[in-house]
């Protein structure tokens, strides 16, 4: 089973957007990541996001390089939310985007591979994408791959 892990692109500050949709450097990040995953033949069969706007648009680029249909906001990808509830809820065979935010992302990769929120295992940026591959006969996963905008 894979998961893909993304926080969402840089967004406009809440002093200028309320909402704070993506910026134009934040769209411009993830349709090059988005576009560079296509490439590589990434699949994806469905695309879970927050209710945030900046995710949502998150996920709505990444659907559209990739030919995504099935995207939705889902409870559980917010920065604060259990980690545990959200990876409980995965389910076998199928391959799952999850779009959210910090310090979640990085919780839930923790949590995946090593069983305990407390370690991080990876630093995300924004509009990346962390690969995560379930163990055979295991709870744990382990990264298979990163796709992320600055390797500096």
């Amino acid at each position: 089973m894979t998961i893909y892990l993304v926080q969402h692109g840089k967004n406009l500050s809440k002093d200028i957007d309320p909402e704070q949709h993506l910026s134009a450097e934040g769209i411009d990040t993830v349709k090059r990541v988005a576009q560079t995953a296509k490439t590589y033949n990434v699949i994806i069969g469905s695309i879970e996001h927050s209710s945030k706007t900046r995710a949502r648009q998150t996920a709505e680029l990444f659907a559209e390089a990739l030919g995504v249909e099935n995207v939705s906001a889902a409870d559980g990808l917010k920065a604060l939310d259990d980690v545990t509830r959200k990876a409980d809820s995965i389910t076998d065979g199928h391959k799952v985007m999850l779009v959210g935010h910090l310090p979640f992302m990085e919780r839930m990769a923790s949590y995946l591979t090593t069983g305990s929120t407390d370690h991080t295992v990876f630093k995300f940026q924004n509009g990346g994408i962390v690969c995560l591959d379930q163990l055979p006969n295991s709870r744990h996963w382990a990264i298979k791959w990163a796709l992320m905008p600055e390797i500096g």
